[in-house]
């Protein structure tokens, strides 16, 4: 009797991280998904991603100057930091938002398949799409590349 229930035991533990590895990879994909998504309604709408990104900045302004208040900073250390984090929110917006959705799509199609579900599917078709479109940014912009550098 006692094989029988360590047999079951390993069955159901077996059974119990397939379906936990499955979930996991499924939920990954569609974060993945949802963030290359973000990222081509950013291209659409620059304003939103620049709203984004200054409210972000904003945050983090306020933290820094609560340190300072609290003497946990200097002015002049605070100072460096506000401009450091400045420097961040201009990158973020000036970065190409098709190049990020590109990524995260090709996040979700290759690196959470398989197994295959419906966000490894969309993220596929997605990724083809945005490849393009990328790709006419940078002919837009005059910025020499070759294919394998998008990879």
């Amino acid at each position: 009797m006692g094989w029988r229930r360590a047999l079951a035991a390993a069955a159901g533990l077996l059974v119990f991280v397939y379906a936990a590895s499955y979930a996991d990879l499924v939920l990954r994909a569609r974060s993945a998904y949802l963030e290359g998504e973000k990222y081509l309604e950013w291209n659409a709408h620059p304003e939103e991603k620049k709203a984004h990104f200054e409210a972000e900045f904003q945050a983090r302004r306020k933290t820094l100057e609560a340190a300072r208040d609290a003497g946990r900073l200097t002015p002049a250390e605070c100072g460096k930091k506000v401009e450091l984090a400045r420097f961040e929110r201009d990158q973020a917006v000036a970065e190409s938002s098709l190049k990020y959705a590109y990524v995260w799509f090709e996040t979700a199609a290759d690196l959470f398949s398989p197994p295959e579900s419906r966000w490894t599917r969309l993220a596929r078709a997605q990724e083809t799409k945005t490849r393009e479109l990328w790709k006419k940014e940078l002919d837009a912009k005059g910025i020499p590349y070759k294919d394998y550098m998008l990879e």
